[in-house]
């Protein structure tokens, strides 16, 4: 995550002035760039709306509430591993087109339902479900196509970029989310959210960037089983000590992370009595830190090194989320603002600088396979972590299972300090 990236055809170079930002430069990186803050700001809208509506409207529990986050997570765990596999043997913006286009269609159900009233807590795992996985597919074969896109020497600005727009979807769309659940609006923003993915669809359309067809390995590796291809990437995810220390902190995280997360809500409108549009309010201003964290992370890693940088951001921003669980109403939102804002800051700008790492650093002909095996780990604890956080949060209660939950956090980021990135400034480079 070995060779450097195959360089973008001509026609994806734009007529801008030179003063435009580099990744920017690229029309087909600006059509991908475009689509996906679209999408992302759809999104970013349905995941406060969606837990919201299941609280308010359907009386969801905290263990309820951990199933409904599992449920987009659990198909990682399924398909995570042959995915990639499969995204090595084909072209990629199809792939990317027909998902986006799939989840478009699951959003309208839900709005289709909460217009008829018969939306149900039932149709709302098996909808996250299924658009977890056309996630599976789309991020797997996302992650791969950035490279063809942009130079190796664009990676960490063009995923800046894209990390930066998610990172601003999360501080723009919460709110309105917040507010749309406590009007009844909630059809509205599942429509607005289908919507987002059928434009994301159509200016993938619109790339002229030709991919290469599946080279020789590719053809050849259609003869081959899938399972041969799959322990290809692990095994070269499991020889390197860069990426195999990376992913085991990564991977802990996410899974005390997730159980907090999806607490997160009904902590603070059950235990902490904080209405809906407040909820969206303060969600949306964490997200200044996914901002900020995008914006920086490129500066850290020069200014420290990226390898001393990963470890400074994982360092840094764990303890901040112990601030979370001291939560109360009126100034005391003040310790969930600072606690998630600097939280996120330092996951954010960490994850920019170690997915630019991971896109360079694979060889191409196995990013698929790698970058999968890597979202199992990854994604994988994610199922796990939404179940053992609600199960904490139904025996310790909300504010205890949160205490719990972020300690663990915060005592992750000592894994990196099992492998060769305590003693090395950069990360290594092709």
């Amino acid at each position: 995550m070995s060779t450097p990236t195959s360089t973008p055809t001509s026609t994806t170079t734009s007529t801008t002035t030179s003063t435009t930002p580099r990744a920017l430069r690229r029309r087909d990186f600006r059509l991908l760039w475009a689509g996906e803050s679209v999408s992302q700001f759809g999104s970013a809208t349905t995941r406060v709306l969606l837990p919201l509506i299941a609280v308010n409207a359907l009386d969801a529990g905290s263990f309820t509430m951990g199933l409904l986050g599992a449920a987009a997570w659990v198909p990682w765990l399924l398909l995570g591993l042959p995915v990639g596999a499969w995204t090595d043997r084909m072209r990629r913006r199809p792939v990317m087109i027909v998902c986006n286009t799939v989840s478009a269609v699951l959003m309208f159900s839900l709005t289709a339902a909460h217009w008829l009233g018969l939306l149900t807590t039932g149709q709302l795992l098996l909808v996250a479900f299924l658009s977890g996985t056309a996630d599976v597919f789309f991020r797997a074969a996302y992650s791969a196509y950035v490279p063809t896109l942009l130079p190796q020497e664009e990676l960490a600005d063009g995923n800046a970029k894209l990390q930066t727009s998610e990172s601003a979807a999360e501080v723009a769309a919460p709110g309105a989310g917040g507010v749309l659940a406590q009007t009844a609006n909630a059809a509205l923003g599942f429509l607005a959210d289908g919507l987002s993915f059928l434009i994301s669809a159509v200016l993938l359309t619109r790339i002229r960037a030709r991919e290469s067809p599946p080279g020789r390995e590719e053809r050849a590796g259609a003869d081959r089983s899938l399972a041969a291809e799959i322990r290809e990437g692990i095994a070269f995810l499991a020889r390197d000590p860069f990426l195999r220390t990376i992913l085991a902190c990564d991977a802990a995280m996410n899974l005390f992370l997730a159980g907090a997360q999806c607490l997160a809500i009904v902590f603070l409108s059950r235990t902490v009595g904080v209405g809906g549009g407040v909820i969206g309010v303060l969600i949306a201003l964490t997200g200044l830190g996914g901002v900020l964290g995008a914006v920086i992370s490129p500066r850290l890693a020069r200014r420290f090194g990226t390898a001393r940088a990963v470890v400074l951001c994982a360092f840094c921003s764990g303890p901040f989320g112990l601030l979370i669980p001291l939560t109360t109403d009126g100034t005391g939102l003040l310790a969930f603002l600072v606690g998630d804002f600097c939280l996120m800051t330092g996951v954010v700008a960490g994850n920019v600088i170690i997915v630019s790492f991971r896109q360079a650093y694979c060889p191409p002909d196995m990013l698929g396979r790698v970058s999968s095996s890597i979202r199992f780990v990854m994604y994988g604890t994610i199922p796990i972590g939404s179940l053992l956080g609600g199960t904490l949060g139904t025996v310790l209660g909300d504010r205890g299972a949160l205490w719990l939950l972020y300690t663990g956090n915060a005592l992750c980021a000592l894994l990196l300090l099992t492998g060769p990135l305590r003693t090395r400034r950069e990360l290594p480079v092709p």
